[in-house]
């Protein structure tokens, strides 16, 4: 048939476009349940999170291991070498050449001779002054003469070695290291400085660098791919020479600056070793210069270059593990230098931090942390899965002690069917009315086009009925936790953090016709999210203010008049602060009487509204125990005292036990 479509022919072959998109997602439920272990033990949530990312995963090391292998490699490091070799080695040629002349002056017989040797015992005690003092020297020994160059050699091999890594090895392989070798490093400092500058001002290029490289490169081993990668490298190192420098006794380091300055004279650099200097620390601002830092301690001395460079190592493993203990304001997986990781540690480490940083961002990607502004959250999926976690070990003890009755068949069930219908509601939980849904799509779509053949029946959200039922009373549930720093002292705080969670849990997913609010009190009181109660950790502040809970409590109660009002309480003292008239807090220990008659009234007034109180007391102490019974013998409720791993069970049965009392009304 003319203009008939040819079938269109499939090939199938390995995906080769990134990762599997049929691969099972990534398992970060053993991670997510690690965390919710540490939450519900009453830790926040970025602190768990960091728990688990310095423990490790998966068999995988974790920041901490990491960070001590670091430690190992840095003790390691400190003991590569003394940093003053090189002054070392310029006293043993310097000792050497003065030896040797000495021995070639004696048996002249001339007055000059004499001279001669006045001179030499004239010399400075500091090794740079004699250095000095014997550069116009005419020697008559050549061992001298050799032992006297060997010292300008070092001295200019050492101090550009210092500055440029692998420059003592390039000034070696050149064939004329006074002549054409000394102007190629000449040039190459002038237009490194050149280029700097024109980094600094904005206006360099990438062909600029190029034609540097182009020029240059046989003095930059590492090979660097941009400027910004060449700069911090230079940088880097001319912070570390600063350190070295600082980490020699102020002899050694007045010596050895002497020499410096006398090799860069010679060389004709001085002033444009400094200017780079400048340039190096204008475009990097934010490293150590000038500070001092962890210096190498070893046997053997080490020269300027090789000094320079165990400094910049130790530098560089220092920062790596502060990077890794992640214990600074804002720090983040993405702070660790993966390149400074792989040279301390090699790569099987640089995978081990793949995994943790794989781990976080799943957690997100799968919908289980937020991150908003900066702040780790858990979201509302977690917190679920961690309520519920919470409610499956409360029922476990209430099974191991015969006061289960959990599996309610009814739980959650509506009343008795009136024979009407409505339209369906989000969380609407009573019998589809099947008939009624069918009809709706069929009288929806019944003037809608159809493709030729369709006889389906598409049915839409909107189209959705449910058999309406009687309404049942249900239970406004207001939880009062005490969130004072004395429940952290004695460690009741994440028992009473999983108590709340999980009877959240309960509440809303198997009682949705009842309601909950908790609310946390110390200096003041609060009403929690689920969200915010699982990041929550206690309170460093002082005050147990029962009389603001109470008042929040009140007008949470208000918002449900035909729900029947329950208030439950968990504390551990008495309260020892309340609101002023002028809505600010007070504290005072002992419980001043004020304090004890505004809580009461407080009570008072939640005892009219019609709720039952009860309380649980965490703590034997009589006061508390005295305080507690007055307050329920006015609420008409009842005292608990159980152990803090016990808590849950207690809270949870009460409530079962109250619905109960309620279906038998």
């Amino acid at each position: 048939m003319a203009g008939a479509r040819r079938p269109r022919g499939y090939r199938y072959g390995k995906w080769t476009g990134g990762p599997d998109p049929l691969a099972p997602p990534y398992d970060v439920a053993a991670a997510v349940d690690e965390i919710g272990d540490q939450v519900l033990a009453g830790a926040g949530v970025r602190e768990a999170m960091r728990d688990l990312l310095r423990r490790g995963v998966d068999g995988r090391r974790g920041l901490d291991q990491l960070r001590r292998n670091v430690r190992d490699r840095l003790k390691q490091a400190r003991k590569a070498g003394r940093m003053d070799g090189t002054l070392e080695e310029v006293r043993e040629l310097l000792d050497r050449a003065v030896e040797a002349e000495r021995a070639a002056l004696f048996p002249d017989p001339d007055d000059a001779a004499r001279l001669a040797e006045h001179e030499l015992d004239a010399l400075p005690q500091d090794t740079a002054g004699a250095v000095r003092a014997l550069k116009d020297h005419p020697w008559r020994s050549p061992e001298a003469a050799q032992a006297y160059q060997q010292i300008q050699d070092l001295l200019r091999q050492e101090v550009l070695d210092s500055s440029f890594q692998g420059m003592k090895q390039a000034l070696q392989q050149m064939a004329d290291g006074d002549g054409a070798g000394m102007q190629a490093v000449k040039d190459m400092v002038a237009d490194l400085s050149a280029l700097v500058d024109a980094h600094n001002r904005g206006e360099d290029t990438d062909q600029q660098f190029a034609d540097f490289m182009g020029k240059h490169g046989e003095f930059f081993p590492d090979s660097p791919e941009s400027v910004e990668e060449l700069i911090d490298s230079l940088a880097r190192r001319a912070a570390a020479q600063q350190r070295m420098m600082a980490g020699l006794s102020p002899e050694q380091r007045a010596e050895l600056s002497d020499l410096m300055s006398q090799a860069m004279g010679d060389l004709g650099l001085q002033s444009e070793m400094a200017h780079l200097n400048d340039a190096l620390r204008q475009a990097r601002p934010d490293l150590p210069w000038g500070q001092g830092g962890p210096v190498p301690d070893g046997e053997q001395g080490l020269g300027m270059g090789d000094a320079t460079s165990a400094v910049a190592e130790l530098a560089d493993l220092e920062a790596l593990s502060q990077q890794l203990s992640q214990g600074y304001a804002g720090a983040s997986l993405a702070d660790v230098d993966e390149e400074l990781l792989e040279q301390a540690l090699g790569r099987s480490a640089v995978d081990d931090l793949a995994a943790l940083r794989r781990l976080e961002r799943e957690l997100e990607r799968q919908g289980y942390l937020n991150r908003s502004e900066g702040k780790l959250e858990l979201s509302p999926k977690a917190v679920r899965r961690l309520g519920a976690t919470a409610l499956r070990r409360v029922f476990a003890k209430l099974a191991s002690t015969g006061r289960g009755e959990h599996d309610v068949a009814d739980a959650g069930a509506t009343g008795e069917l009136t024979g009407a219908s409505r339209e369906w509601r989000f969380g609407d939980e009573q019998p589809l009315d099947v008939v009624r849904t069918v009809r709706n799509a069929v009288l929806r779509s019944a003037g809608a086009p159809r493709p030729d053949g369709q006889r389906k029946v598409q049915i839409a959200v909107e189209d959705f009925e449910v058999v309406e039922t009687e309404r049942r009373t249900g239970a406004a549930v207001a939880l009062l936790v005490d969130l004072s720093y004395s429940m952290a002292l004695r460690g009741t705080w994440g028992d009473a953090k999983s108590t709340a969670m999980a009877l959240h849990s309960l509440v809303t997913t198997r009682f949705p016709q009842d309601a909950i609010e908790i609310i946390g009190f110390s200096s003041t009181a609060q009403v929690l999210r689920p969200e915010e109660l699982a990041e929550l950790s206690v309170d460093t502040l002082q005050g147990t203010n029962l009389q603001h809970g109470l008042m929040l409590a009140r007008r949470f109660l208000a918002r449900h008049r035909d729900a029947e009002p329950v208030v439950l309480v968990v504390t551990d003292g008495e309260p020892t602060a309340h609101l002023e008239d002028d809505g600010t807090p007070y504290f005072c220990w002992p419980p001043m009487p004020e304090t004890i008659a505004r809580t009461v009234a407080e009570v008072e007034k939640v005892a009219r509204s019609g709720a039952t109180m009860n309380v649980f007391a965490l703590d034997p102490e009589p006061g508390l125990v005295e305080f507690v019974h007055d307050i329920t013998a006015r609420a008409g409720g009842r005292v608990f005292q159980p152990s803090s791993d016990r808590l849950g069970e207690y809270v949870v049965a009460d409530y079962l036990r109250a619905r109960r009392g309620r279906r038998g009304r």
